[in-house]
């Protein structure tokens, strides 16, 4: 297949091959006798470039490799799914999915989810728990000679020593209990391609007959290490050998006794997958030592485009048709214009697998994309989100990049917006107007988070104020489906600190400007503000205010969660060992199930089930006037109250259903 965008499969229907084959059916129809590379995904396979394996796969196709697809095989019986396509030339690959599994199938209640969203009509029973280890133990049993490479978000966070919140206790590295041969972390395209040339180069000698072994394979990375991977290996195997340079943390023996010291890890851990010149991390487990090399440079805007303008057919696998695969739905007429976020957020996995410095594409890519889109048969002319990570930090960056060098900074905006950031919202405004001038788009919108920060801040150039001010007026007149989402998070100034997140007093300004805007335009839209309970620093206390603070604003809040401990952020390292990763300062955490309900229930203050166990726990916590705030003062008991004709009663303050009426703002 061609790699151009204008590929055929955007203009007529796809054919079974405009797929990468997923059967040895499908690799006959190729006339493959094998393939290099085989991808072993637990999602369904949808062949779009918000999917992963997709990508990967694509991106190794383009440069002629032969790439299949096993999605989502049964691990259960005889294993038939990991033996139908045989043994690659080269290696394979587990890819676990666009999400945690953990994070994918449990609540922060470690209750089952309703659905699993990557998988066919939301099915529970199409993955494992941890597939990254299982399937790489089923195929190292079955094909012990072949190398196994791991790669997505799953094996990306679990690289190094980390606390797992469903099992309650620290993991060693997931490469020890997998038994994988090599780790790809964070976004996967360039380390992979640059393996697959060693391969060729330097094992293979281009040789199409030759395979790779494990030895030889080993071997190889020992001599030629490859960018933004790990491996588990003997002292006397390390490349190079130690060096002063590198980052020793602290063993995985030595966290397991010493909270305070795994907490200690994280801060170089976060800091070195956050600069442009990071170091090398090594880490003791068992007697042998990960080394973790250091990630490649932020991706250029012509690999960025390379990678999204790919002959993506942009729909699931024949397969599944007649299926309904919940994740695909939601993106499926959407667009990613940049990765990378430099916001920090201390609860957040962004910055840990795409890096914060951010990779925009070219406005030309885009459009070809959105074009592609809207020769779809079902497109109706409306795009769901033009996004990315943070929806308006679409081609920001250092002013001067030889600062951003010697940075150590996690985040570009917190504690205060960098005075080297170039955080200029023109270059997006040009974007949406483009989209909304082509033929057949009717609305764009924004679906993705927007840093209202970023739009409040005071920039030292009067231009940059003006671009921000435009964008906040185009994104809420032209760009919002009836509800924007927003992310203040909490209203507590000491917690949102902790969470690395900008003052609640901004989230009062933006709403300001938002509600102004809309009485101008006309519009009767709402804002949709998302928070957090039980997160590191936060008490009782601190959600009760939140509670208040809220209902003062006339929400009755939706958008919440409770904080789920996942591996590889700040918070979630507060959270397991007690101590802040870059002060070592103790912090509290509400830890046990009670302690986490107890805070969510203020959420729900307004639900008639959830009154009395509130106003009883603020009582007990002497704040009787949050009693007051939330619930009024209580009427004084008569012996018979006047009853009031029907037409003359006082309106009620329920509205059907017995909730409380919602006021549209």
């Amino acid at each position: 297949m061609t790699s151009s965008p204008n590929h055929p499969a955007a203009a007529r229907q796809p054919l079974l091959t405009d797929w990468l084959p997923t059967t040895r059916k499908e690799m006959d129809l190729r006339g493959w006798e094998q393939a290099d590379v085989i991808l072993f995904s637990a999602d369904a396979y949808v062949d779009h470039p918000s999917f992963g394996v997709a990508v990967i796969g694509r991106l190794l196709e383009a440069e002629g490799y032969r790439v299949a697809i096993v999605p989502q095989p049964d691990w259960h019986g005889d294993f038939r799914d990991f033996k139908k396509l045989g043994r690659p030339r080269l290696f394979f690959t587990v890819a676990p999915g666009c999400m945690d599994s953990m994070v994918n199938k449990y609540t922060a209640n470690k209750r089952l989810r309703s659905e699993d969203a990557y998988s066919p009509d939301g099915r529970h029973d199409m993955r494992p728990e941890y597939p990254t280890i299982v399937y790489t133990h089923i195929l190292k049993q079955l094909f012990p000679d072949v190398p196994v490479v791991l790669g997505g978000i799953e094996g990306s966070l679990r690289r190094l020593t980390h606390y797992d919140y469903w099992q309650d206790r620290l993991r060693k590295s997931i490469l020890c209990d997998s038994g994988a041969d090599l780790l790809i972390y964070g976004m996967g395209e360039l380390p992979t391609l640059e393996l697959c040339r060693l391969l060729e180069e330097k094992l293979l000698h281009r040789d199409p007959v030759r395979q790779v072994s494990v030895s030889g394979f080993r071997q190889l990375l020992r001599h030629y290490p490859v960018h933004q991977t790990a491996v588990l290996v003997r002292r006397e195997d390390i490349a190079g050998g130690l060096r002063d340079d590198d980052v020793l943390l602290h063993s995985h023996e030595v966290c397991l006794r010493d909270k305070k010291a795994y907490a200690e890890n994280f801060r170089h851990i976060e800091e070195e997958s956050n600069r442009l010149h990071p170091q090398r991390i090594v880490q003791e487990v068992d007697g042998l030592y990960v080394v973790v090399q250091p990630p490649y440079p932020p991706m250029t805007t012509a690999q960025i485009d390379r990678s999204f303008d790919l002959p993506y057919t942009r729909q699931p696998h024949p397969k599944y048709r007649g299926k309904r695969i919940p994740a695909y739905e939601m993106i499926k007429f959407s667009v990613t214009v940049h990765r990378g976020c430099f916001g920090g957020c201390a609860f957040c996995t962004i910055s840990a697998h795409q890096g914060k410095f951010i990779m925009s594409r070219s406005r030309e890519s885009i459009l070809r994309e959105v074009k592609q889109i809207t020769r779809m048969p079902d497109f109706k002319g409306y795009l769901s989100d033009l996004g990315g990570p943070s929806a308006n930090m679409y081609g920001m960056s250092g002013r001067d990049r030889s600062l951003c060098e010697r940075c150590r900074r996690p985040s570009c905006i917190h504690p205060a917006v960098c005075p080297n950031l170039q955080a200029d919202h023109q270059p997006l405004l040009d974007i949406y107007r483009a989209v909304d001038a082509l033929p057949g788009i009717k609305r764009s919108f924004i679906g993705s988070g927007v840093r209202y920060d970023l739009l409040l801040h005071h920039y030292a150039e009067e231009r940059l104020n003006q671009a921000a001010r435009d964008y906040t007026r185009e994104l809420i007149t032209r760009h919002v489906s009836g509800r924007l989402k927003v992310a203040p998070e909490h209203t507590s100034d000491r917690v949102l600190r902790l969470m690395r997140k900008p003052s609640f007093k901004l989230f009062h300004e933006f709403k300001a400007i938002f509600d102004r805007i809309n009485r101008e335009a006309g519009l009767n839209q709402q804002i949709i503000p998302y928070f957090i309970s039980s997160h590191p620093g936060c008490t009782e206390e601190d959600m009760a205010e939140l509670a208040a603070l809220t209902k003062d604003m006339d929400f009755h809040l939706e958008q919440v969660q409770d904080f789920t401990p996942t591996p590889m952020t700040v918070s979630t390292e507060t959270w397991y060992s007690g101590f802040h990763p870059y002060t070592l300062q103790p912090v509290f955490s509400a830890r046990t199930p009670q302690e986490k309900l107890r805070q969510r229930m203020f959420f729900f203050w307004y639900k008639p089930e959830e009154r009395g166990r509130i106003m009883a726990e603020l009582r007990r916590m002497g704040r009787e006037d949050l009693v007051a705030r939330l619930y009024g003062a209580e009427p004084r008991r008569r012996s018979a109250a006047p009853t009031l004709p029907a037409r003359q009663q006082a309106p009620a303050r329920c509205g059907r259903g017995g909730k409380p009426p919602r006021r549209s703002f």
